[in-house]
């Protein structure tokens, strides 16, 4: 009945409806196609072909399928109802099987437990059986290891036997040395990577190195002291021998040689001493130098003595500013020489005895450029034992002064003594020590260097102190009294600086320079002094010691630029002192004269020309009086004013320049006054210049011989 009423419905969609539900009706195909599979669709055809039916007997047929269902469900049921028993029996052997399978699922879990403790146990044994091959092994190599590290701490009797022994001549040096060698072997065996640290910790390797270790500091003690001995007795039988040093009238320069070769047979025993016991090389240094300084100083002072014996000294005198002029013509070329042969002989000798020092007893320093008289040696040329350690510059350095402490003194002694013969010496001595520390490029050289710097210092101040006392004697012409003439130092300077000239070598040229700015400097603060004495000659005065300066160091100021900027600075006094002095004179005669041009000078400033004449003191009377009273008689004016100019002048040579300078200051006031009287008197002045004023000064001046 259900699809009876259905299909009219479906119908009545596809009359009613516009096309609008097509969708529709597709979805409920499919969704019919999806609930009755393809054999029910069959079956359904087959019944409903069994009947033939109208279609308006659609409601019969629901009911008669109605009926059909129900009697089909009632036998359904009463098969179920029949079928109990079986029913039950099913779900008894259900529950049978459940209670089963739970028991060997309970069964199963027991076994897994138990398998796993199983393969738990096997792995244990398999762990413990490879740690005990492992143990086996292990302990067959470590039986192996110290068999071999016996073998190597076995220290051999003859090596122990031949390292106590206390002899270290020539015969069993060798052997020292190859026990060294065997030792120092043996030592590092306990080094990495010869020997795995951890095997510092066993007792028997403790106990073997400590063994070693008291054989090495026995050993190296004894080797001290032997090489201490050994370097003072060298030493004190050299001093001994006479003919070592420089006797009276020989010179005699030290030679080392034999004393170097015979140090040279420990060189390989320092090496290893070194290695072996470091601390021990301290007090040998020490011992080395001094034993060494005693013989450089002793040598020294010999040398010494004997080059300033030997070298005949000219008398010079070193006062420059005070008494007698001194001689410019004597040599001291001799001096200059034994300074330098002092230091030809010594700073080579000195520089090899420090390459040597820093070689032979083991200083890790680069290898000198220069002065290695030991290239050869193989002992010496020994690489060192550690590589990348710093220089030891500072342990050298300590070391170096103590080999050369004091010698200095010898040297200063000759520095001294060329001084007290001439202090200008400190001039070519400075220059020539420059040379050398120019010289000096070698690493292990700078305490040379340093001794050579102080023998500059020394020098310095010497020549510094002479300079002073040069600037006290300059001084004391400052004695507050009226002088006159040039001074005497200023020619004596320009002695001095000629002197001072040919004494220069090298780099002494600013030792030089300082002193002109010393001496110059209290040179002109002097001048200006004494000319304060007598302001009524100060120009004079001036004048003549500027112009002599200037006269005196022309040559000189040419080729020396430090003379040649006081030069200049002189001439500029000079000028100066010409013009006031020219000027004074000049007024002196022609004082109304100019002053009436100058106070014409200032009206113009505040007041038309035209009316300066009216003004007072500048009328045309007043310019006839002032012209009347300056002008004529012009040449007994000239030749006062010449008089005038040339007196109290100490230097003749001066008045030809000094008139010149007059002449043409006193032309050019004269033309300036002519001009001012034309432009503000011009018809009165050209009355006036009748005169023919500058006429009449010309023509006296030519008749006095000093005109152009």
């Amino acid at each position: 009945m259900e699809h009876a009423s259905e299909v009219p419905k479906q119908h009545g969609f596809e009359d009613g409806s516009d096309g609008d539900m097509n969708s529709e009706d597709e979805a409920g195909v499919s969704v019919e196609n999806d609930l009755v599979s393809q054999a029910e669709e069959e079956d359904i055809e087959a019944l409903l072909g069994t009947y033939v039916m109208g279609i308006g007997e659609a409601e019969v047929f629901s009911e008669r399928l109605k009926r059909e269902l129900h009697a089909l469900e009632a036998a359904n049921v009463h098969a179920i109802l029949e079928s109990q028993h079986l029913v039950d029996e099913v779900l008894k052997g259900l529950e049978s099987a459940t209670t089963r399978v739970e028991d060997m699922d309970e069964w199963l879990a027991l076994f897994n437990v138990k398998l796993r403790h199983m393969r738990e146990d096997i792995e244990a044994i398999e762990s413990r059986n490879n740690k005990l091959e492992m143990q086996s092994m292990n302990y067959k190599a470590l039986s192996e290891e110290l068999d071999n590290l016996l073998e190597r701490l076995h220290i051999p009797l003859e090596l122990s036997d031949c390292l106590a022994g206390a002899s270290f001549d020539d015969a069993s040096l060798d052997k020292h040395i190859e026990a060294c060698d065997q030792l120092r072997d043996a030592l590092r065996g306990f080094e990495p990577p010869a020997m795995d640290p951890s095997f510092s910790k066993i007792r028997a390797v403790r106990e073997k190195r400590a063994e070693l270790d008291i054989i090495k500091l026995t050993f190296a003690r004894k080797a001290c002291q032997y090489l201490r001995d050994y370097f003072a007795n060298s030493v004190d039988s050299m001093m001994n021998d006479k003919s070592f040093f420089s006797q009276r009238g020989q010179l005699k320069k030290p030679d080392h040689t034999n004393f170097r070769n015979k140090c040279k047979k420990y060189a390989r025993l320092l090496h290893h001493l070194k290695f072996l016991d470091k601390n021990s090389m301290a007090p040998l240094r020490k011992a080395y130098c001094g034993s060494l300084n005693k013989l450089l100083r002793h040598e020294a002072r010999e040398f010494s003595n004997e080059l300033r014996a030997g070298t005949k000294a000219p008398k010079i005198q070193t006062a420059w500013f005070e008494g007698p002029t001194p001689n410019q013509n004597v040599d001291t070329s001799n001096i200059s020489e034994a300074y330098t042969k002092m230091l030809d002989v010594f700073v080579p000798l000195l520089v090899d005895e420090s390459v040597f020092l820093s070689r032979f007893l083991r200083f890790e320093v680069s290898s000198p450029d220069d002065n290695g008289s030991d290239d050869d040696d193989d002992d010496l040329d020994m690489e060192n034992d550690e590589k990348g350690i710093p220089l030891e510059m500072g342990t050298l350095n300590e070391s170096l002064r103590d080999l050369l402490d004091g010698i200095q003194e010898d040297f200063y002694a000759i520095v001294d003594w060329a001084h007290k013969i001439d202090p200008l010496l400190c001039i070519s001595m400075h220059g020539i020590t420059e040379q050398y520390i120019n010289d000096q490029k070698s690493e292990v050289a700078g305490y040379v260097r340093l001794l050579l710097d102080a023998m500059e210092d020394r020098m310095d101040t010497l020549f510094i102190r002479f300079i002073d006392e040069a600037r006290h004697q300059i001084e004391k012409y400052d004695r507050n009294v009226k002088q006159t003439g040039v001074m005497a130092f200023v020619p004596r300077f320009a002695l001095l600086a000629t002197r001072m000239e040919q004494y220069i070598q090298g780099q002494s040229r600013e030792l030089v320079d300082q002193a002109y700015m010393k001496i110059i400097g209290i040179m002109f603060v002097t001048l200006d002094k004494i000319s304060q004495s007598d302001l009524k000659h100060l120009d004079i005065f001036l004048l003549e010691n500027y112009a002599a300066f200037q006269n005196s160091l022309y040559d000189l100021a040419n080729c020396v630029p430090t003379l040649a900027k006081f030069y200049h600075q002189a001439s500029e006094s000079y000028e100066q002192a010409c013009a006031h002095h020219i000027s004074v004179v000049i007024y002196y005669q022609f004082e109304r004269l100019f002053q009436f041009a100058r106070r014409i000078e200032d009206l113009m400033v505040t007041n038309a020309p035209e009316e300066i004449p009216f003004q007072v003191g500048l009328t045309k009377t007043d310019l006839r009086k002032v012209v009347k009273s300056n002008l004529s008689g012009v040449d007994k004016h000239i030749a006062a004013m010449h008089k005038k100019l040339v007196k109290n002048l100490t230097c003749d040579e001066l008045i030809p320049t000094l008139w010149d300078k007059c002449k043409k200051e006193y032309m050019e006031k004269y033309e300036t006054f002519a001009q001012l009287a034309s432009k503000i008197y011009p018809k009165l002045f050209f009355r006036l210049k009748g005169f023919n004023l500058v006429g009449h000064c010309l023509s006296y001046m030519t008749s006095l011989g000093l005109a152009n």
